[in-house]
């Protein structure tokens, strides 16, 4: 068993007071991603909108992947996916999951739960039309979470689409692929400190109220 013991990191940038987060999470998640993005910006950051989201399987294992988050408002999180893949497959049964923001530079994390509903066809068309023609030929391609024989399967599927679709100038959305919105009851905001004495800042919803607690590290 290979030793890690000594990998170890002072977090020292910031804290996160009482005094100064904002009332409401949403809000202070804008503030946070700001910061983020600004990073991203000065390639400090990779993605900041890049965020793990974990939901449970019917063996009751959860599991967990990466995805843009691609808007957020007052209501949620917005992102997009194939709603036959596994995350689809286990939203249909359980339409709970943790979405999980991990900011390096800024000694930084957001944990999310949340609630999920599918967002209108009209939002998902919207969004559909608005990536590159590759990506959105790569949807319609892709049985995503299937088993396939091999990468040629996607390859020649591929250029079938791209023929299909070159006077064209328009893909159609499949219906099997569209967005989620990630209705949240729970929002941890956690920043690094010394000594492991970490700041952890919890909003928890009660009857429509953003509740606001300190949690011990």
């Amino acid at each position: 068993m290979e030793n890690l013991h000594d990998k170890r990191k002072v977090y020292d940038k910031s804290q996160l007071s009482e005094n100064e987060i904002e009332k409401n999470p949403m809000a202070q998640f804008k503030k946070w991603f700001a910061e983020a993005s600004r990073l991203a910006d000065e390639t400090e950051i990779f993605e900041a909108n890049a965020m793990s989201v974990s939901t449970v399987e019917a063996d009751g294992c959860p599991r967990t992947r990466i995805i843009l988050l691609k808007s957020y408002d007052e209501n949620g999180f917005v992102f997009y996916t194939n709603y036959n893949s596994k995350k689809g497959k286990s939203l249909e049964q359980n339409h709970c999951a943790c979405l999980h923001f991990f900011w390096a530079s800024l000694e930084r994390q957001v944990i999310i739960k949340a609630k999920l509903e599918k967002v209108s066809e009209e939002m998902s068309d919207e969004y559909f039309q608005s990536r590159p023609e590759g990506s959105q030929i790569g949807a319609a391609v892709s049985p995503q979470s299937e088993v396939i024989p091999n990468r040629e399967f996607l390859e020649n599927k591929l250029k079938e689409l791209e023929e299909k679709y070159k006077d064209s100038g328009v893909v159609p959305r499949p219906k099997h692929w569209g967005g989620y919105l990630a209705k949240p009851y729970e929002i941890e905001f956690w920043q690094g400190r010394p000594n492991r004495l970490h700041d952890r800042i919890l909003y928890w919803l009660e009857n429509s109220v953003w509740k606001i607690y300190r949690l011990a590290p």
